[in-house]
Order: structure tokens, then sequence, then C-alpha cells
């Protein structure tokens, strides 16, 4: 495979919604994600009304790549081999001491099926997005609360975890205001959605104007779609693309054969009869990445068209695009935002009585750097008194060097760019940080260790 890559060599160029298009306030948007699930687990499944509360520093437990081992009630990341790096019980960080004695200095037990991006199974949930970190901590929490209360070894919460999520998320929940989530946004979606810079519109022009065609493949349902867009990009926003596909349900979009999923087209955003085969530029429902495909062939005239896809979830949109339909992909992590950012002096505002039920708070930024996990790239190896710490990658780390093409903190590092830029992939044989644009995160760095890894 050659070692660069140009958006000028791509025919088709595609776009996941959400943290990729459309940008969130992170502290505020999480804060709403946690309310919204806490206030189900209490009002709907009784558990303890302190979960409600949450102090500011908080999310500082939100990390991607979290993997919950949901019969302990452990919360671990883990290195590229499989092995246990750093460990909470509930929202405790475990000692290197407690983590050999129950995890070892071997692969994680479900580290194979993890590594082949099953991201939820009965014994385990895989963190990757910002919808779902939220969730890692007010588990955490309900790990905390039922200690304290029961003094449980065995946990049993999961599957009211799994009703907060479908209540708040359910594709019917927009359209009937039903749940937390939905109606806090569609009343202030200026609190929670960052409109789309100027430099990025523009761009998607000059790629339509290039002859590219455009796609937008996301999992939201048209309804959430539309809103999200139109606060974003503008009412005009259906101009931008070819193809429009909501309620896409990756990663089986990509991974799923065409009889399982067919497209649907939209009238009110209700999803009508099944298509037999995709055969114009429009807006569908659901369907799958091998019908897309076909038209493709068909509005480029090419037997293989290439295609590169852009998005933020390692395991919905890099992964199975990479894996299963061989595209170019480009990975959105805000992750590499964390060397740049400085927090904020606390400025004084307004009196907190003033605020919004969501403002009280101010949440600590930047939110994806935490304290309590460290890198998400690098991390040290637990060792016990004296011995030798190493340092290794993160099982984070290696998938976006195996699974993108290149790495970006967002669309908006490379809207200013030519489009026949060359950037240098990831491969096998270049250095780890190759792929990354415009800079490798520190933590990869030699020299560096000692700034990221306190």
């Amino acid at each position: 495979m050659q070692q660069h890559f140009s958006l000028a060599d791509c025919d088709v160029v595609g776009f996941d919604l959400d943290h990729t298009l459309c940008r969130y306030h992170l502290p505020q948007s999480a804060r709403l994600i946690y309310d919204s699930f806490a206030q189900y687990l209490v009002t709907e499944k009784g558990y303890d009304e302190d979960l409600l509360i949450l102090a500011p520093d908080s999310l500082d437990f939100c990390c991607k790549g979290l993997v919950l081992d949901i019969e302990e009630g452990n919360f671990l990341k883990l290195a590229e081999d499989g092995t246990v790096l750093r460990a909470s019980h509930g929202t405790k960080s475990m000692t290197s001491e407690e983590i050999l004695e129950i995890y070892g200095r071997r692969e994680w037990k479900h580290f194979n099926t993890v590594s082949g991006m099953v991201s939820r199974t009965a014994k385990y949930y895989l963190y990757d997005n910002y919808f779902d970190l939220p969730g890692a901590l007010l588990c955490a929490r309900v790990v905390d609360s039922l200690d304290q209360h029961d003094g449980q070894k065995k946990y049993d919460f999961w599957k009211d975890m799994v009703a907060a999520i479908q209540h708040n998320y359910k594709i019917s929940a927009f359209k009937e205001d039903c749940g937390t989530y939905f109606p806090e946004v569609k009343t202030h979606p200026d609190k929670y959605l960052q409109r789309c810079p100027e430099s990025v519109k523009k761009w998607l022009k000059q790629l339509k104007n290039a002859g590219k065609i455009l796609l937008l493949i996301t999992s939201s349902h048209s309804d959430y779609c539309r809103l999200l867009c139109e606060h974003v990009l503008g009412n005009d926003f259906e101009e931008y693309f070819d193809i429009l596909i909501t309620n896409a349900l990756k990663p089986g979009f990509f991974s799923h054969t065409p009889n399982q999923r067919p497209f649907r087209t939209l009238e009110n955003d209700e999803e009508q009869e099944a298509l037999l085969s995709l055969d114009k530029p429009g807006w569908y429902s659901q369907g799958n990445a091998i019908q897309l495909f076909d038209l493709l062939k068909k509005m480029t005239g090419k037997l293989d068209p290439k295609v590169v896809y852009f998005g933020d979830s390692m395991h919905s949109d890099i992964f199975p695009a990479r894996h299963y339909s061989n595209w170019e992909t480009v990975f959105i992590l805000e992750e590499l935002l964390g060397d740049k950012v400085t927090v904020p002096a606390k400025a004084e505002s307004e009196p907190l009585e003033k605020k919004g039920k969501y403002e009280g708070d101010q949440l600590k930024a930047p939110y994806f750097l935490s304290k309590q996990w460290g890198s998400f790239f690098m991390d040290r190896v637990p060792g016990l008194e004296n011995a030798e710490e190493t340092l290794v990658h993160t099982w984070s780390c290696k998938c976006i060097s195996t699974y993108s093409t290149i790495a970006i903190p967002s669309l908006e590092a490379i809207a200013d760019l030519p489009l026949d830029y060359r950037f240098t992939r990831f491969s096998s044989n270049s250095s780890a940080t190759a792929g990354y644009y415009p800079s490798p995160p520190r933590a990869l760095l030699p020299n560096e260790e000692s700034v990221t890894m306190k």
C-alpha cells in the first residue's frame, strides 16, 4: 500500500454525524447524558437518589477505551497485548497489587472478543464514544452504592442500565419527547451543539465541486439528524450531500448481508416500505453498505470507486468501514486536542441561582483528559515496588494505527488544506506516530513521558 493518502484520489467522501460533522459542547452534553440515565434509574428502577448529585470534577472518570467488567463491577484500561494497565472498582482506583492479584500479568479473559470489536456482551461493555461515556461514571457510582448498601460481590445492574439507554435514545423518543435527552437538546440546541465552522462548510462545497460524491451515514434517526444538521450546517444542509442515510445502525450497516437490512424511504420522518435495491441518490433509512456500494459504482461509472469515511467511533465507524467494506477511514479523535488545551482560570459569572438546571456546576475543561486514567495512548505497566516500569501502547492506541488511514482532532484541522494534500498514512512499516495530523500526541513522542504520564 502506498505511503500517502489524498482526498483527491477518492471518488466518494462519507461522514458520520454525531461528534464528527456535528460536534458537541462536551462538558454540557456529558452532564445531560449522565442525568438522562440517572433520572431513569432513580425514578423507574428505585436506585439511590444520591446518583442524581454530581460533583463538578467527577466526569474526570470518563475516558474513552475503558471496558466495564460487568460481573465484577470493575473498569479496565487495557494495553495493546490485552493486559490490564489500570483498573477501578466502581469509581475507586485499584492499586497495582490489587490489579495483579485479580487480573495477573496475562491477557484479560475477554480480550479476544473485545479485540474483534465485539463491544458488548453479557460479560462486558466497551466505552468508545461520547454518547456512552457518561454512562461509565453512572455505572461506577452504582457499584459504589451497591457496595455500600448490600456488600455485593457479583453485580446485576446492567439490565437496568440498558433499559435507561433504550428509554432515552429509542427511535420514537425524539418525536414523543420521551426521556430527558431529546427534549432538552430540542429546547436548548445552542447549549449542546457547536455550529459548523465556515471553513468546514466551504470545504464540503469544495469536495462536491471537485466531483466527489458526498455521503452522510448516521445511526441517529432522521428527525434528530434534521435538528442537528439544520442547527450546525443551516437549513440548506441537504444540498451538501448526495446521499443521506439515517438509522443506519452501525456497525451492522457495514457487516450485514443485504437481505438483513434493506434500505427504506422516508415520509415525514416515518420509515416506508423496504427497497429491493438502491437506485438513485436521496435520503434513506437503515440499509447496508453492499447495496450502497452498488449505487456508488453506478454514480461514478467505476467498478471499484474509492471511498473514504470520517467517524469518531472505532467500533461503529472506523473498524467496520475498513474491515468489512475496505474503505479508507479518517478517525476523528478529540483526544488529540488534549496537549493543546489549557484549563481556563475560573471566571466569575452569574450567581448560581440564576443559572439553568444544567449550568450550575461548570464542569472542568477539557472533558477528554482524565487524571484518573492517564493518557489515552500510552501508560506504564503496573509494577510492584522497586520493579522497573515500562511504557506500553494502550489497546485503544493500537486500534487507531491498525484500522484508520489517518487520525485528526476535527474536520476543521484539515478544512483549509488543498484537496490534493498528501497525508502520511498509518502503516505497519512506518513509525507509530505517522498517521496523526497535524501532529502526534505528545505521549507518543520520546522524552515527553514525564509530562503526560504523571
